[in-house]
C-alpha cells in the first residue's frame, strides 16, 4: 500500500525522476513521458465519468484502476534485474485486455454497423469518451515508441489499443447504441 505523507519532495527540482525502482531519469524521457500520458487519459476517463451512472460508470471505475496499474507497470523497466524492490512490479495482464474485449463485444452488439466515420459529439458522454479515446491512442503510440528502445511489457500496448477500441465502442453506445452518432459527411461544406 502507498503512504503519502508528504507531497513535495523537491527531489525532481533539478529535472529529474525517480522510477518505480528507484533509478532517476530526465522527466522528459519516453518512459515518463508514456506513463505521463497514462495519466492524462486516466483524468479524462474521471471527466467522463462526470456523465456516466449505472454499469457504464462501473466499467469506467475499474478502467480507471487498471490505468493506475498501467502506469505502475510503464513506470517499472520490463527488463529489470533489480533485487533489492521492496516489491515485484505490477504488470498488466491478458485477463485485463480479454475484459476489455468481451466488454467491446457487449456493448457492441447492440449498435448498427458504422456506414460513415464519426465526429466526436452527440452526448457530453460520448464526447468526453472520445476524448478519452484520443489520449489513450497517443499514450499508445508513445508506449509503443518507448517499446523500440526499452522493454515493455507487451499486454501493456495492447491494453492501451484494446482500450482506445473500447472508448470508440463506448461512445456509439452513450449516443443511444449510435443512434444519436455525429457522422462525417465529406465534402459538405465546399
Amino acid at each position: 500500500m502507498v503512504t503519502l505523507n508528504k507531497i513535495y519532495t523537491r527531489t525532481g527540482d533539478a529535472g529529474d525522476t525517480a522510477l518505480g525502482n528507484g533509478a532517476r531519469v530526465a522527466k522528459y524521457s519516453a518512459r515518463v513521458t508514456a506513463y505521463g500520458t497514462v495519466d492524462e487519459s486516466n483524468a479524462t476517463v474521471g471527466l467522463a465519468r462526470q456523465h456516466a451512472s449505472g454499469d457504464m460508470d462501473t466499467a469506467l471505475a475499474r478502467i480507471q484502476n487498471d490505468l493506475f496499474d498501467l502506469g505502475a507497470d510503464l513506470c517499472r523497466p520490463e527488463m529489470e534485474k533489480d533485487a533489492t524492490a521492496e516489491y515485484p512490479p505490477l504488470r498488466m495482464t491478458a485477463a485485463q485486455v480479454d475484459r476489455l474485449e468481451a466488454e467491446i463485444d457487449a456493448m457492441n452488439k447492440n449498435i448498427a454497423p458504422l456506414k460513415s466515420f464519426v465526429l466526436p459529439g452527440g452526448s457530453a458522454l460520448s464526447a468526453h469518451l472520445h476524448l478519452c479515446r484520443t489520449v489513450t491512442r497517443r499514450a499508445e503510440r508513445l508506449t509503443v515508441e518507448l517499446s523500440q528502445s526499452e522493454g515493455v511489457n507487451p499486454e501493456a500496448v495492447k491494453y492501451l489499443n484494446r482500450l482506445s477500441d473500447w472508448f470508440f465502442v463506448a461512445g456509439r453506445a452513450a449516443n443511444d447504441n449510435g443512434a444519436d452518432d455525429v457522422l462525417w459527411v465529406p465534402g459538405a461544406n465546399r
